[in-house]
């Protein structure tokens, strides 16, 4: 490979049908720039040969493999930027740019960002509004902590994501199974962060969440999502709709609650993705996430507004303040689907686009023939499939979600519970597998 200008380096591409607009975008920017792309994969390639120079196979769950692989790669090539936008891996990756001398989040952003109890220390210090909480490693810890608090509380994992393993406790009689379960998650959890649960006061309110830049610490907007839950005691996310003319965009007391938190979490430079409450208090930040969107998210919000969040995130990458103007008005929402219980998939059929359903952008299945589903606590993420809608207006998004939703056919047979005691599985999406291959020795 010739890089005359020097590589940029990506940690985990995604699954294809979640990642691969913002890989192609990320590409043109490349070429443009005179920049080459080499990916750190836990998959050898398939789809991703297209778009990238060179592709290491290394376990990137694995923070001492991929820091290696990564160390080997800086070795012979100047890296002059580095992306990741999975979960697991942005806390490692984050520390790695810190380490390479590359534009980041910083390293106590990024580990404000993955640590969801520094993260409320920091942003109670502050002065921002934020529930009473406490990190627990017991179950007489977490009593205490929700007498305390007052209840309903909301357990969740240390440093967790996709709403895994977070649970409602709406009284004590809740409360032991509600701990059971977000600690059968942080048990899940791998990371230096895992083995611990957070209890938290429930915050009512609309859920949103902002996908933003942060160029050398100036917070940079591009657009905010509605988000749709399924019923509690869990938090599982059915949905979520992108108005570019939504007008939280330009609150200003949502604004300066966002670059408070940002600066005081030490933010400098990457995209970030916050989860807010819209309490009658305020808005109150659930989490700040170190990376994109998750859900399709930044793909709502470049087919809402024209923004292009591969591009942003090139720009912040290199060094460069992006351009967050708006090139479209239109509003976008993406519909999961979900069983009612439990069940082994057989055959998942989605609308094609355009037929039958005005509006459609795009659908697809999200699991492979043979596939068993389970709902939480048994599972988490257990969709068969989704579907994605653009219109003029909300309203008329909704109507053609509904339509879209209604003509995807699921054949499934049901299934018994685990096994008492059985431990979940993590849910393929979250851990960067495509949907065509497993992982690969």
């Amino acid at each position: 490979m010739t890089e005359p200008q020097g590589v940029l380096l990506v940690i985990g591409s995604g699954l294809r049908t979640y990642r691969e607009y913002l890989v192609a975008s990320i590409h043109r920017c490349a070429r443009r720039a005179g920049l080459g792309l080499v990916l750190l994969n836990n998959l050898k390639p398939t789809w991703q040969r297209g778009y990238f120079d060179e592709i290491v196979h290394v376990d990137v769950f694995d923070a001492g493999e991929m820091l290696a692989a990564a160390r080997e790669v800086a070795a012979r090539h100047r890296v002059v930027g580095l992306m990741c936008w999975d979960e697991p891996v942005v806390l490692a990756a984050g520390e790695l740019a810190a380490e390479l001398g590359v534009p980041g989040l910083s390293v106590p952003g990024v580990r404000g960002c993955r640590d969801k109890n520094r993260t409320r220390t920091v942003l109670t210090a502050e002065g921002l509004l934020q529930p009473g909480y406490a990190l627990t490693t017991g179950l007489e810890q977490a009593r205490a902590a929700a007498a305390r608090i007052g209840y309903p509380v909301v357990l969740k994992p240390r440093a967790m994501g996709a709403s895994i393993g977070v649970v409602f406790a709406g009284d004590e009689s809740e409360l032991d199974a509600a701990f059971a379960v977000a600690m059968g998650a942080a048990t899940v959890d791998q990371s230096r962060y895992g083995g611990a649960a957070i209890v938290e006061g429930f915050v009512r309110g609309p859920e949103i969440s902002i996908d933003a830049a942060v160029h050398q610490g100036e917070y940079l907007p591009m657009f905010v999502a509605r988000k749709h839950t399924g019923d509690q005691p869990y938090f599982e996310e059915v949905g979520h709709v992108v108005d570019a003319a939504d007008p939280l965009l330009h609150d200003a007391e949502l604004l300066d609650v966002l670059v408070r938190a940002h600066r005081a979490l030490g933010v400098e430079d990457g995209i970030t993705h916050t989860e807010v409450r819209l309490t009658d208090r305020g808005p109150l930040i659930i989490e700040v996430n170190g990376r994109l969107g998750g859900d399709l998210i930044p793909f709502l919000g470049k087919t809402a507004t024209g923004i292009d969040p591969g591009e942003v995130l090139f720009a912040v990458t290199t060094g460069t303040r992006p351009a967050i103007t708006p090139t479209r008005r239109a509003v976008a929402g993406i519909r999961f689907g979900y069983p009612e219980h439990d069940c082994l998939v057989h055959e998942i059929t989605v609308p094609a686009s355009g037929e039958q359903v005005p509006g459609l952008v795009l659908a697809a299945p999200m699991t492979a023939p043979g596939t068993t589903l389970r709902l939480p606590p048994g599972g988490y993420l257990a969709r068969h499939s989704f579907v994605v809608c653009e219109a003029g207006d909300p309203e008329t998004c909704a109507r053609r979600l509904d339509t879209a939703a209604a003509a995807v056919r699921v054949d499934a047979v049901p299934v018994g519970p685990p096994e008492p005691g059985t431990a979940f599985e993590m849910p393929a999406g979250l851990l960067d597998v495509d949907e065509h291959e497993g992982v690969s020795a």
